[in-house]
């Protein structure tokens, strides 16, 4: 009589455990999450890590276009790196730079470097930037821009004093790369060793790799649109490596979270776990590159195009510039790159073919047995349809759970 009782009990109890088990449902014929549900939710339906090779070429591409860009066309260069002449007078009047490069032109005989408006209304003055001048030249200009626009001081009397001329030396903006270039080894060694300690060797190569990815792009997008390169935009630089790295962070604390004892598993493997955290975190890295991004436009529109602020300008730009990047590093090319150097070798690549190897054997006696079920279903025609179906592939990522839930346990 307890044999019995006991028999019916394990029977009752194996039949639920095993109908919360949704490896007999065929994913694809489930109902699938919007598009902006499976963002909003981060519940894996973006491939990333598996498409990695798509984004690698992509990835390459886009250093190769930069590589190029530097090569051939170079960097337009600040005076404060190539030394030389800044002359800046009010713009009252409504001066025209086209004027202001033809009275430089008949005086010297030579074309200036640039010649641009900066600031608006009553603040609003005219900088000519131009190659060294002697004493004689600066004269020369002088006269014939007084001449022809009759500057006015801020007592609106006209002067020849408010052209002002200033001499940069490049020897200057020699030291400023040097001291960037130092600051820049100091960064990327003091992030090395915290991310080596609070991760481990083979997140703290994919972040360094990520951010000289993020150097290369910003410096090729300099080049190719002609931006000029100043201090600010090698201030600006060192910003964006902040950014990039923050990001990179947040999503490496995921994975490391998602693949924390999966070793000792045989249902997903590193890289599936890792594309999940990337897609947990998918959400939260478009947010915070909007919000990095929104106030960099304001700095835009505001200092530079209603106050003309140049030095504004060119921290904004490399801001720009660096903030989109290093959101598109962090997500397609770090994460990526991590799986691959982990599957290279290691504990993590001899788990990937011992879940894949697994996988294979299910697959292949499921399909034994399904051929099993159709023979005997066409030996019995009046047998209803098989209960389940085994399926051994993964599930697809973004379905719906299709196991029973909140179910009471006996």
């Amino acid at each position: 009589m307890s044999e019995s009782t006991t028999s019916s009990q394990s029977a009752t109890q194996t039949e639920p455990e095993s109908s919360l088990s949704d490896s007999g449902v065929n994913q694809s014929s489930m109902p699938q999450h919007s598009l902006l549900s499976r963002l909003y939710t981060g519940t894996g339906a973006f491939e990333v890590v598996g498409r990695r090779r798509f984004y690698y070429i992509l990835t390459g591409t886009i250093v190769l276009i930069s590589l190029l860009s530097i090569l051939v066309r170079g960097f337009t260069l600040g005076i404060d790196f190539e030394g030389g002449s800044r002359i800046q007078f009010p713009a009252g009047g409504g001066v025209d730079t086209a004027q202001v490069e033809e009275v430089y032109s008949e005086a010297l005989g030579m074309d200036p470097v640039s010649v641009q408006t900066v600031g608006s209304g009553s603040s609003a003055t005219v900088q000519i930037r131009s190659e060294a001048l002697d004493a004689a030249q600066v004269v020369t200009l002088q006269d014939a821009l007084y001449d022809q626009f009759q500057p006015k001081d801020s007592d609106g009397a006209v002067s020849k004093n408010v052209i002002s001329v200033a001499d940069v030396s490049e020897t200057w903006g020699g030291q400023i790369t040097q001291k960037a270039l130092i600051a820049l080894l100091v960064f990327l060694v003091i992030v090395s060793v915290y991310i080596a300690v609070r991760f481990e060797r083979d997140m703290a190569i994919a972040a360094i790799v990520a951010l000289f990815f993020d150097i290369a792009v910003t410096a090729g997008v300099y080049s190719l649109v002609g931006f000029e390169v100043t201090p600010a935009t090698v201030i600006g630089l060192l910003t964006i490596l902040g950014f990039s790295l923050y990001d990179s962070v947040v999503v490496f604390d995921k994975v490391e979270e998602n693949t924390r004892g999966i070793l000792h598993l045989t249902r997903r493997t590193y890289a599936e776990q890792a594309n999940l955290a990337v897609n947990q975190t998918l959400m939260r890295s478009i947010n915070t590159t909007l919000i990095s991004v929104l106030p960099v436009l304001a700095l835009m529109v505001i200092a530079v195009w209603m106050l003309g602020v140049g030095t504004l300008k060119d921290l904004a730009l490399v801001q720009l510039v660096g903030i989109i990047v290093g959101a598109y590093s962090s997500i397609f090319f770090a994460t990526p790159l991590l799986v691959t150097l982990k599957e290279r070798w290691g504990p993590v690549a001899a788990h990937t073919r011992k879940v894949l190897a697994r996988r294979a054997t299910l697959a292949e006696g499921g399909a034994q047995k399904a051929g099993a079920t159709a023979t005997a279903g066409a030996a019995a025609p009046d047998a209803g349809p098989p209960r389940r179906r085994t399926s051994a592939t993964a599930p697809t990522p973004g379905s719906r759970p299709t196991g029973k839930r909140n179910k009471k346990r006996h």
